[in-house]
């Protein structure tokens, strides 16, 4: 089957049975139900046409006095935007609605912590030039675009995003290619932001055209959120001929819930895996959002009938404003073991901290090794029930 015959969420009949398509939901256009489909279904009037007031904001969500106090104060700090698309999939009435709490400013992101940080990655430290993080030995992160679809509340880099002013130029984009072809060491490059699918196509099809053309760059990937909160950019044809032409293209997107699996969204990632991409997934853990084993296994479940791998959960960073989306890190631990022998291994993400200040990806995960006396090891499983194991001897 040629993705270019998959165009609409009613094609996805031809591929998946009824009883997979039932488990994901169709969306309406919400206060946009006179819009015309031409125009909804294209990711630029999308992108044009993004919440960010709050007499807009109002039309979609019961909000109180209060609320609206709170939202002029923390949006001053933190600008808003939300696709109309992503807008739609929040329930009007439930203030704890896992899309509205990810995407709608609340008072508590003016709670700045002590031990919150700016940059808590420190991803500006290691730029040797302006536009790129290069901290792993055969790896770098090429940040494209400072523009995503949607500006998340939980995102570790708002200092960027939610920051006009700090745009991408095309002389920080030719001087990170050039670092790229001058540093042989670099074996991988991550295209990220923002969200490099912001980009027009004509300049997104020059940065991958580029970095193809570099010898020693065996691994191209893209970090995107369009499949979630602007899945109609993957309805657009000629993207998708762009990736098809660089490939192989390892693309990780990122889902939070269940709810923001719908039949647009994977309309969006059928299309990316049939153009030749590889997609995977990257979770924040979120307090009150997915901070349960039973939220994240059926989020997990979902990715993979959307071909997609569950990659990594995060253990929420240090950054400013978001520490009411952090949860202990025994919490995530915890959903890894109850996972684990629950479901496939397929389904089961790497929980891991990005540790603070630089010092890259920490996985955690529970303690299978319950003894270890000479060449024996005693393991449990995932019922606690006990196992010896027996290494070989040391010579």
């Amino acid at each position: 089957m040629d993705w270019k015959k998959i165009r609409t969420t009613f094609d996805l009949e031809q591929l998946y049975p009824h009883h997979i398509l039932e488990k994901f939901h169709d969306t309406s256009k919400g206060i946009w139900s006179n819009v015309p489909d031409e125009n909804w279904y294209d990711w630029k009037w999308q992108l044009k046409n993004r919440v960010e007031d709050i007499e807009t904001l109002k039309k979609i969500i019961n909000m109180t006095k209060e609320e609206e106090v709170n939202f002029e104060k923390c949006s001053a700090k933190f600008k808003m935007s939300i696709t109309p698309y992503y807008a739609s999939l929040i329930d009007s009435t439930d203030s704890n609605c896992p899309v509205r709490m990810q995407s709608v400013p609340y008072s508590e992101e003016m709670n700045i912590l002590d031990t919150d940080m700016e940059d808590p990655l420190a991803e500006e430290r290691d730029m040797p030039v302006q536009g790129l993080t290069h901290r792993y030995p055969d790896r770098v992160l090429f940040y494209a675009s400072n523009d995503c679809p949607t500006l998340c509340r939980h995102c570790t880099r708002k200092r960027k995003v939610a920051n006009p002013s700090a745009e991408s130029q095309k002389k920080q984009i030719e001087d990170a290619l050039d670092y790229i072809r001058q540093t042989k060491t670099v074996r991988d490059v991550i295209v990220s932001g923002g969200d490099p699918l912001c980009l027009s196509n004509q300049k997104l099809d020059y940065i991958l055209g580029e970095i193809r053309t570099i010898k020693h760059v065996e691994v191209l990937r893209l970090g995107t959120r369009n499949p979630c909160t602007l899945p109609m950019r993957m309805r657009d044809d000629e993207l998708l001929s762009i990736l098809e032409k660089h490939q192989p293209i390892h693309l990780n997107t990122h889902y939070n819930h269940p709810k923001e699996c719908t039949r647009e969204a994977l309309l969006a990632t059928t299309r990316l895996s049939m153009a030749g991409c590889t997609v995977g997934n990257q979770t924040v853990l979120l307090k009150g959002i997915n901070d349960s084993p039973e939220i994240m296994t059926e989020l997990c479940h979902k990715l993979l009938l959307m071909k997609v791998r569950p990659y990594y959960i995060f253990q929420c960073d240090l950054s400013e404003g978001i520490g009411h989306f952090r949860t202990k890190v025994s919490k995530g631990v915890e959903i890894i073991e109850k996972m684990r022998g629950w479901t496939s291994g397929l389904a089961i993400p790497h929980f891991v901290v990005d540790a603070p200040g630089g010092g890259g990806k920490i996985p955690l995960g529970p303690n299978y090794v319950v003894g270890h006396k000479d060449n024996k090891l005693t393991l449990r499983n995932y019922e606690h029930k006990e196992y010896d194991y027996y290494e070989p001897e040391e010579d």
